[in-house]
């Protein structure tokens, strides 16, 4: 009778850990023995490979090609783009039959994913960008917009939450304060008028002000601590601010998603599509199968939210709407700090102004992260540069691209943003010390060894035509829709995740006939309580829902 060692007894720890040849799992007859074997070898069943397409003419032959599925909505991608507008056509339209394809194994391994995005709940609280100087005073028109647009996604994520198709808001989602960083006379002028107007209006009320050291010191200590005395700094302050790990909620999303009868594929890749006569799209779909390796899907709608990627199959539609649209794929770099000592004194998000002339997306900030549960911080972004439209992509993405009519857009893009060409090879060229010498402007008790450096995701800029300059370079978030509304892609990069709500809202719009958004208002209206509405024009209706919507997600 063979030894038992099972269990956890002490004395016989060596001969569970090492196997010997007596072992039952280290004996096998011979498989010569088996005249019945398999041609894999996995079974001892002969027969079937005979049977199997393609197998009597030696693998030429091709095996027949599945029938054409029908659907009502095809999504390309599974970013959180695509999980934004499937799950709200999914609760809009229980009985769609809507299909995600996602080229990889997961959702949200591209753009969403945690690690490839700075994770700000971006709503204009701390973004610089969003609030340029504009002669003597500050232009916060875009950051109302930004503000307006975030406050639509916690009211559907609530929603969510209540209706118990997200189960724990605090796996994507914390409440971490945010903070606007100014250094020297200049930036701290800036500040001041930023604060001033900004503060006066409802949505950014509470926001705080300082120069006092005490102060800032409580806000963010791990910037002040160590600071020359001699530094004119300041900072504002907002505790509404939060941390988003778009990729949980992605996740989260699809899970919605599917239990509302949606349905995911994964390692399903849409390499073609082609509009028929009735108005429908017919799509190839490449999968690694053992059959034909292909499928066919004829779907009413296509919405791609496949990242820089979305750009190569909109060109592959044919529709005129993306003619002269190019897309210049830049990556990006973090610094990461993992050392717990060092991440507990730094509990906010903090944003500092980018260079005079260096693009939106180079605007330098120290943020606290929670990516998959582990508290960190990132610093950055350090531009870098890369011909992928995805981190996944292909090396020749970009030379794909490259069509007649968007030549000389793109050129004329390029040649007016000379400047930016210079500050992407300074930052190419930038060595580790010129990188670390950046962070300590922001921490300068930093210690080269707490910090390892990280490459995030792809964005691709997007460069289009324009009637007054030729070609211009866009930063911000681009819809291209057919003008009958049947594909829509969504292209750019800012401000990204954080609206994908009023993105998917838009996109709704944009492409469905006004009857039948009429028809959907009641819904959307359950769903976004200000749905159609303005929060600004509305004080008492923004701290409800503000207060409801805090309740409902955890957060302030």
């Amino acid at each position: 009778m063979s030894v038992v060692e099972g269990g956890s007894d002490v004395a016989g720890a060596t001969r569970r850990l090492s196997t010997g040849a007596a072992d039952p799992v280290n004996e096998r007859p011979s498989m010569r023995l088996n005249k019945g074997l398999s041609s894999t070898g996995m079974t001892g069943k002969k027969g079937g490979a005979a049977k199997s397409g393609g197998a009597s003419c030696f693998g030429f032959c091709k095996p027949p090609q599945p029938p054409i599925e029908e659907v009502d909505v095809v999504l390309v991608g599974g970013g959180v783009m695509s999980a934004t507008v499937g799950l709200l056509l999914k609760q809009l339209e229980p009985t769609w039959k809507i299909v995600m394809y996602e080229r990889l194994g997961a959702m949200a391994e591209e753009s969403s994913n945690g690690w490839n995005n700075a994770g700000t709940g971006h709503s204009a609280l701390c973004e610089p960008n969003y609030t340029p100087s504009k002669g003597d005073t500050v232009d916060v028109s875009k950051a109302i917009t930004v503000n307006e647009n975030w406050q639509l996604s916690r009211q559907y994520w609530a929603y969510l939450r209540t209706a118990g198709l997200l189960k724990d808001p605090q796996s994507f989602i914390d409440n971490t304060p945010h903070c606007t960083f100014a250094y020297g006379e200049d930036q701290i002028d800036w500040l001041k008028k930023r604060h001033g107007l900004l503060s006066k209006h409802p949505l950014f009320e509470g926001m705080k002000y300082s120069e006092d050291v005490a102060e800032m010191k409580k806000w963010c200590p791990l910037m002040m601590e160590g600071r020359d005395a001699k530094d004119k700094v300041a900072l504002t302050f907002s505790e509404e601010g939060t941390d988003v790990d778009f990729g949980a909620l992605t996740k989260d999303l699809g899970k919605a998603f599917m239990k509302l009868g949606g349905n995911l594929l994964l390692f399903h890749t849409v390499t073609a599509l082609r509009k028929e006569s009735s108005g429908k799209w017919l799509l190839t779909v490449q999968k690694n199968d053992l059959g034909a390796k292909t499928c066919q899907v004829r779907s009413k709608f296509v919405f791609c939210g496949a990242g820089g990627w979305a750009l190569l199959l909109l060109q592959k539609s044919g529709i005129p709407e993306i003619r002269g649209f190019m897309g210049f794929p830049i990556s990006g770099e973090f610094l990461v700090c993992q050392n717990p000592d060092v991440v507990h004194k730094h509990p906010t998000k903090v944003y500092g102004k980018a260079a005079i002339g260096a693009p939106p997306m180079s605007v330098p900030h120290l943020d606290k992260r929670i990516i998959g549960g582990k508290h960190m911080l990132l610093f950055g972004p350090f531009a870098g540069f890369s011909p992928r439209y995805l981190k996944t992509g292909s090396l020749l993405d970009l030379f794909k691209s490259i069509r007649p009519h968007n030549l000389i857009p793109a050129a004329a893009a390029g040649l007016q943003n000379l400047d930016l060409t210079v500050y992407l090879v300074k930052q190419l060229l930038a060595t580790d010390a010129a990188k670390f010498s950046e962070l300590k402007n922001f921490v300068p008790t930093a210690k080269p060894e707490d910090w390892l450096l990280v490459t995030a995701g792809q964005r691709v800029q997007i460069m289009k035509k324009d009637p007054q300059k030729i070609g211009i370079l866009q930063f911000g978030t681009e819809v291209v829709a057919a003008a009958d509304g049947s594909i829509c892609c969504l292209l750019g990069a800012s401000p990204g995740a954080s609206t994908a709500v009023q993105v998917a809202l838009d996109v709704l719009a944009k492409c469905f006939s006004k009857p039948q958004m009429e028809a959907w208002s009641p819904k959307l209206k359950e769903m976004i309580t200000s749905y159609g509405t303005k929060l600004s024009d509305d004080p008492a209706l923004f701290k409800s829902i503000h207060a409801k919507t805090a309740a409902a997600l955890n957060i302030k």
